[in-house]
C-alpha cells in the first residue's frame, strides 16, 4: 500500500496482496519484532486510530514513542531501503489530521480537547476535530495555529459540519465548524476616556458644588472634571451629591447650564443603559419617530445591554420597550425592531463557513433571485445570527452574487425597512465605520443634529472612539476632532473634544 506523498523506494515495501512479504533490502523479520500481519495498515477515515491488523506491540519490539507518528529520536531508526523520514510525520490523509511534533495521540472520532475558559467545545462529527489545547486563537494573545497544519489566517480544510435539526433551519452554531474563526485579536482599550486614578465621588461633588455655587457658573471646572472621569466614576456622583448636600445633582445642573452643553452634561451623568433608554423614549414619543436612532441603539448593543435597557425602560416609563415600538411603527420595520429588542442574538464566537454559505444562499433566494422580496428571511438571519457569523455571510454573499448585501437590500426594499436593514448590515460589518458615518451625517450640511452627535460621542467614548476616529479620517479625509471644532462652539465644543480625545 502506498502512502500519498511517499515515492516508492527500491528495497522498500511494495504493495503485495495480503500484507508485507520479506523484500530484499528491507527489514528482515526478527525474532520478537513485528510479526507479519494480514492486510497491513488499512486506511481509516478520520485519522490514525490503531486498528486490528496493524502492528501490535510485541515483547522485544520497538517501544512506542510519545508524540504520535513523526520520526523521533529513539524511535524507528532509518534503514537503508526503508521509508526516508519526513519532517512532520505522515502527510495528511483524506479526512485525517496533519501530524505534528509532539502531536496528539490518536483519538476515536477525531481530536477533542476542551479547555476551561476557552471557546465552547463542539461535539465531534464524523472525521471532525475539536479545539486545540488552550483554545484556538484565544483573545488577548497571539493567534495560535494548529501545529503541523496551515498557518494562521490561512484556509482550513473544509470538514463537514453536523447537519441541522431541521433542513429548513440549519443547526446554526452547532456541529463542528468547517472553518472556525476566532474573534479579532483585541487591540487593547480603544476608548478615548480612561479611569482617573484615585477618583473619589465625595471629593468630585465638592468641585461641582463649588462650580455651581454663588453668582455664575464655572463651566471650565465642570468640563475638566467630567471630561476626565469614566461613566462608572461619574454616575456615583449623583448619590454622593445628595448624600453630601441633600440636593439633586441633575436638578442643579439643569438650573445652572443651558442649551446643548446642558444636554451633553446630563447625558454623561446617566449610566449607559439609562441614557439609551431615555434616547429610545425620545425617539418614539411625540410627533414622528426617529427610526435611525432606534436602529442605531438596538443593532449595536449586546444582549446583556439590551436586557438592561428593557428593564430600565419599563421601570422609568411604565411600558415595555416592545409595546412602545409596536404602537409607534408598522410592517416589516416593526418586526425588525421587535426582533432586535429581544436581545437574543447568538453571541458565540465560532463561525461555520458551510452554514454561512447556506445563509448567503437563503438571502439571495429571498431577494435578488425572487420575484418580490421575502423580508422575513432577512429578518430571521440578520437579527438572530452572531456578528462573526454574519460577517462571514456578507463575504460569502458578495463572492456568490458579485454585489454587497446592502446594495441588494437597496434594490429590493424601500422606506424604513430598507434603511433599517442597511443600517444593521453596516453596523455588523464594521461598527466603527458605521458610527463614523453617523457622526459625519450629524454634522454635514446645514445645521447639526446635536442629539445624534451627543449620543454617539457619549456612548462610544469608552468603547471604540479611537477606531471611529481612524475610520472617520480614512473615509472623509478630515479628522473628527477638526470637524467637531468647526461645527460646534463654546463649552459644548470643549466637552465634546474631551470625549473625542485628540486630533488625528
Amino acid at each position: 500500500m502506498s502512502y500519498p506523498g511517499y515515492p516508492p523506494q527500491s528495497g522498500g515495501y511494495p504493495q503485495q496482496p495480503g500484507g508485507y512479504p520479506q523484500q530484499p533490502g528491507g527489514y528482515p523479520q526478527q525474532p520478537g519484532g513485528y510479526p507479519q500481519q494480514p492486510g497491513g495498515y488499512p486506511q481509516q477515515p478520520g485519522g490514525y486510530p490503531q486498528q486490528p491488523g496493524g502492528y501490535p506491540q510485541q515483547p522485544g519490539g520497538y517501544p512506542p514513542q510519545a508524540g504520535g507518528y513523526p520520526h523521533q529520536a529513539g524511535g524507528y531508526p532509518p534503514a537503508a531501503g526503508g521509508y526516508p523520514p519526513a519532517a512532520g510525520g505522515y502527510p495528511p490523509q483524506a479526512g485525517g489530521y496533519p501530524a505534528s511534533a509532539g502531536g496528539f495521540p490518536p483519538q476515536a472520532g477525531g481530536y477533542q480537547q476542551p479547555s476551561a475558559g476557552g471557546y465552547p467545545s463542539m461535539p465531534p462529527a464524523g472525521g471532525g476535530w475539536g479545539a486545540a489545547p488552550g483554545g484556538y486563537g484565544a483573545p488577548g494573545g497571539a493567534q495560535q495555529g494548529y501545529p503541523g497544519g496551515p498557518a494562521p489566517n490561512q484556509p482550513m480544510p473544509n470538514y463537514p459540519g453536523a447537519p441541522g435539526a431541521q433542513p429548513s433551519n440549519p443547526g446554526y452554531g452547532g456541529g463542528v465548524p468547517s472553518n472556525p474563526k476566532a474573534p479579532a485579536i483585541s487591540k487593547g482599550y480603544r476608548g478615548s476616556i480612561k479611569d482617573f486614578p484615585g477618583a473619589d465621588p465625595l471629593r468630585d461633588v465638592e468641585v461641582l458644588r463649588k462650580a455651581m455655587k454663588g453668582f455664575g457658573t464655572d463651566e471650565n471646572a465642570i468640563i475638566e472634571l467630567l471630561g476626565s472621569r469614566t461613566n462608572k466614576q461619574r454616575v456615583p456622583m449623583v448619590a454622593a451629591y445628595k448624600t453630601t448636600y441633600g440636593k439633586d445633582l441633575m436638578h442643579d445642573l439643569k438650573s445652572e447650564l443651558t442649551g446643548n452643553f446642558e444636554k451633553l452634561v446630563l447625558a454623561m451623568m446617566k449610566s449607559h443603559a439609562q441614557f439609551d433608554a431615555s434616547e429610545l423614549r425620545e425617539a418614539i414619543k411625540g410627533a414622528g419617530t426617529d427610526e435611525a436612532c432606534l436602529i442605531e441603539i438596538l443593532s449595536s448593543r449586546s444582549n446583556a445591554e439590551i436586557h438592561e435597557i428593557n428593564k430600565i425602560y419599563k421601570a422609568e416609563y411604565g411600558k415595555t420597550l416592545e409595546d412602545s415600538i409596536s404602537s409607534d411603527t408598522s410592517g416589516h420595520f416593526r418586526r425588525l425592531l421587535v426582533s432586535l429588542c429581544q436581545g437574543n442574538r447568538d453571541e458565540r464566537p465560532t463561525v461555520d463557513i458551510s452554514l454561512a454559505k447556506q445563509d448567503a444562499q437563503k438571502l439571495h433566494a429571498a431577494g435578488e433571485n425572487k420575484v418580490g422580496t421575502d423580508e422575513s428571511q432577512f429578518n430571521a438571519i440578520l437579527c438572530a445570527r452572531s456578528k462573526p457569523h454574519l460577517q462571514a455571510v456578507f463575504h460569502e454573499y458578495q463572492q456568490m452574487c458579485g454585489r454587497e448585501l446592502e446594495k441588494s437590500i437597496c434594490r429590493e426594499m424601500s422606506g424604513n425597512v430598507e434603511d433599517g436593514m442597511v443600517a444593521v448590515v453596516k453596523c455588523i460589518k464594521n461598527t466603527p465605520a458605521y458610527f463614523a458615518g453617523r457622526l459625519h451625517k450629524a454634522m454635514h450640511g446645514a445645521g447639526t443634529k446635536d442629539r445624534t452627535l451627543i449620543r454617539v460621542m457619549v456612548s462610544r467614548s469608552e468603547i471604540d472612539m479611537l477606531d471611529i476616529r481612524q475610520e472617520y479620517m480614512k473615509k472623509y479625509g478630515k479628522s473628527l476632532y477638526a470637524h467637531i471644532s468647526d461645527d460646534t462652539s463654546g463649552d459644548y465644543k470643549k466637552l465634546l473634544l474631551k470625549l473625542c480625545g485628540g486630533n488625528d
